[in-house]
C-alpha cells in the first residue's frame, strides 16, 4: 500500500541534511540506514551507501529510480540456489568450466 498523497513522500530529515551538506551532484558516498526514504529528484547523480543489515551497499541514483525507496536497491538476503534432488543431480552432471587457453604473443 502506498503512502497518502496528502502526507507526501517519506524523507528522513537526517538524510536530507546530509544531502544538503554534500551539495548537488556530489561524488562522495553518503551512508544511510534510512531504507524507507523515497528517492527524490534532488538525489539524482549521488551515491548512497544503503545499509542492508550487515554492510553498506553503494547505490548510484539515476532518473528512473525517482519515486522508489532506497531499500529496494539494497537486497537484504543473498540467494544461493534452490535445493533438492534435481538441483544436486544437475550439478553432478555438469562439467566444471575449463580454463581458457593462453593467447599467443607475437
Amino acid at each position: 500500500m502506498s503512502r497518502s498523497l496528502k502526507k507526501g513522500p517519506y524523507l528522513d530529515p537526517r538524510l536530507m541534511e546530509k544531502i544538503a551538506k554534500a551539495g548537488p551532484g556530489s561524488k562522495t558516498t553518503i551512508k544511510t540506514w534510512a531504507r524507507a526514504s523515497t528517492i527524490t529528484p534532488a538525489m539524482v547523480g549521488m551515491t548512497f551507501g544503503v545499509h542492508n543489515g550487515r554492510q553498506h551497499i553503494n547505490v548510484f541514483v539515476v532518473e528512473n529510480m525517482v519515486g522508489h525507496k532506497l531499500g529496494e536497491f539494497s537486497p537484504t538476503r543473498k540467494f544461493t540456489r534452490h535445493g533438492g534432488k534435481l538441483a544436486k543431480a544437475s550439478d553432478a552432471t555438469t562439467p566444471a568450466p575449463a580454463s581458457a587457453p593462453a593467447a599467443k604473443k607475437k
